[in-house]
């Protein structure tokens, strides 16, 4: 049951959830996992982050951890459900990735954020990592990418499904450490209304090998994000190649 547990910034009342949170981050068959993940969470407030560096030789580690570490804790110092706020997060690990650059490493990261305040919820997202939203087990919404992929399936060139598999996948539009504005996407802030709500934050590298259906099927048979997150990574390890990039997620489970 939900009971109002303390005040939040504004004065109102922040109502306390049930949030379980599981991750997991893998070089795969690279020479460096450059990807990361980062959470946080207390009293019905929780942050999470997923960032996929860019830039090869290791660098890009430095802009995924930016990335993940400036949103994570910037929110929860002062932890706002404002759409304008979320955006000035973004943009604010933005211009921390491009301040550590050098000449020899230009290194950049996508990025997606999850933030929940009791009954409340919102994310953000730049590049192609993404979040799924499920419903009692059911999906009913994910991200588009910001990517050279997604702009051909707008086009009618291919189907979302394809994007998987695609020459371009790899090309994306948005990411930290781009000169001037990032301009991410924030959805607007919802309710989470009395029920079992499901998040799942991936990388490129991680849902390229796992289709929808199967993230909700093994959901649906998984009592908490620990297992869930197990399951897809069985079906992931039996489909990636050698050379296969990092593969990361956060599975978060809110229960109301």
């Amino acid at each position: 049951m939900k009971r109002p547990d303390q005040r939040r910034p504004d004065g109102g009342r922040i109502y306390i959830v049930q949030i379980e949170i599981a991750s997991c981050s893998y070089q795969g068959g690279r020479d460096y996992n450059e990807d990361c993940v980062r959470h946080l969470e207390q009293n019905g407030v929780c942050v999470v982050a997923v960032a996929d560096g860019l830039g090869g030789h290791g660098g890009g580690h430095i802009a995924s951890s930016i990335t993940a570490e400036v949103i994570t804790r910037t929110f929860f110092k002062t932890p706002s459900m404002d759409p304008e706020f979320i955006h000035s997060l973004f943009e604010l690990a933005n211009i921390e990735v491009v301040k550590a650059q050098t000449p020899a490493e230009m290194m950049r990261s996508t990025g997606v954020a999850l933030f929940v305040m009791g009954s409340q919820a919102l994310w953000g997202h730049a590049g192609d990592s993404r979040i799924y939203y499920f419903r009692d087990g059911r999906l009913i919404y994910q991200t588009l990418d910001h990517s050279v992929s997604q702009m051909a399936v707008f086009s009618g060139e291919i189907t979302k499904d394809e994007i998987r598999t695609h020459s371009d996948r790899n090309r994306v539009l948005k990411a930290f450490g781009e000169d001037g504005a990032l301009r991410p996407e924030v959805s607007p802030v919802f309710t989470l209304e009395p029920g079992w709500h499901s998040f799942l934050l991936c990388t490129d590298g991680f849902w390229e090998y796992i289709l929808e259906n199967e993230m909700e099927t093994d959901l649906t048979e998984s009592e908490n994000p620990h297992y869930w997150i197990h399951a897809m990574l069985k079906r992931i390890t039996g489909r990636v190649p050698r050379d296969t990039d990092n593969y990361s997620a956060a599975a978060v489970y809110v229960k109301g």
